[in-house]
């Protein structure tokens, strides 16, 4: 069974990187209809050994289609997404618009698949940094109970986008040169340079970025007194976020039961071996399915807690990946209808 299949926003860096895994991981597409915005509209893509033409995403672009996954940003899922559903079309949304309705479920395959049979026709994808985070945390979790977490983040500019990362080659060339260039996409240099802000600030003091991951990590995970506290950084990496955790678990832990946990895990690699310098890091995990996990030992601060580092590509288990994983467990679930 093959599925008709939209992407809306298919010229970006997600949408790029779903064409790129749904080939890879061989999901069965039986059409492929690229959608972006007007200016695109002509442009052609490459798919399956055949080019195919890209349209204007409107409401009406969606007749016919089995699921659809967004990836334009929210205000584009805000007005499209509940026009795809009403036309039929399931619709997997990465941007943060839909996370926290209490009916859309918001997936990661590996922790809560089975909030996939509850859908209405929206599924949520979780921020970037969250469902790597949770690649970590999860099997300790199944292991130990986790009760709380501190969580730093070092983010990738491709995170915010191409021109996000044409602005970090453009002013690590002009550094090299003895020049300068203006920061037009981050408020500072991003080049030599991290900046303690992703996303806008909160009244708190916090930005929106730091709250998804406490509001998210309780939705997934069904922790609903989970707590948490985060700093998130932009950091001069062109792909792939990394992120240092202490965490508190409800029962005692045990290192070597940690990893164990980590590395019977599917959504994880263990990578820890200090001794030899081995431990996750970008550029070893850009461009793979797996997040990496190391550097796991007991907190010094937390009574039954671990410290841990998890390094994860955000283009990938941030978005396109963990978008496709949800079409196949749709499929596997047999909640993807041929229409």
């Amino acid at each position: 069974m093959a599925y008709r299949i939209g992407i809306v926003g298919v010229t970006g860096a997600v949408g790029q990187e779903l064409l790129a895994l749904l080939a890879k991981r061989k999901f069965p597409v039986a059409e492929l209809r690229p959608l972006a915005s007007a200016r695109s509209a002509g442009n052609k893509v490459a798919f399956g050994g055949k080019e195919w033409t890209v349209r204007e995403a409107t409401p009406e672009a969606f007749e016919g289609l089995d699921f659809a996954v967004f990836s334009a940003g929210g205000s584009i899922s805000t007005a499209l997404a509940p026009e795809a559903v009403r036309r039929g079309c399931i619709v997997i949304d990465n941007s943060s618009a839909f996370r926290m309705r209490d009916d859309v479920p918001l997936v990661v395959p590996e922790i809560n698949a089975s909030a996939l049979d509850g859908h209405k026709g929206i599924i949520a994808n979780p921020n970037c940094s969250t469902a790597i985070a949770l690649m970590g945390l999860w099997p300790l979790h199944q292991a130990f109970g986790l009760r709380r977490f501190f969580a730093s983040t070092y983010q990738a500019v491709s995170g915010t986008g191409a021109e996000a990362m044409r602005e970090l080659d453009a002013q690590a060339r002009a550094w090299a040169r003895g020049e300068t260039h203006p920061a037009k996409v981050y408020p500072h240099t991003i080049n030599f340079n991290l900046i303690p802000q992703v996303d806008s600030f909160l009244e708190d003091g916090y930005t929106k970025e730091e709250m998804k991951m406490l509001n998210e990590g309780r939705k997934i995970m069904g922790l609903p007194s989970l707590r948490v506290t985060t700093t998130c950084v932009r950091v001069p990496v062109f792909r792939a976020h990394s992120i240092a955790i202490s965490a508190e678990f409800e029962r005692p832990v045990d290192v070597a039961a940690a990893r164990k946990a980590v590395a019977a895990f599917e959504g994880a690699e263990l990578c820890d071996d200090p001794a030899n310098r081995r431990y996750p890091m970008p550029l070893d995990y850009a461009g793979k399915e797996k997040c990496g996990v190391g550097r796991i030992r007991k907190d010094t601060l937390f009574d039954n807690g671990l410290s841990l580092w998890v390094s994860g590509d955000q283009l990938w288990k941030g978005a396109a990946l963990n978008a496709v994983q949800i079409a196949e467990a749709l499929h596997a679930r047999g909640r993807l209808v041929r229409r």
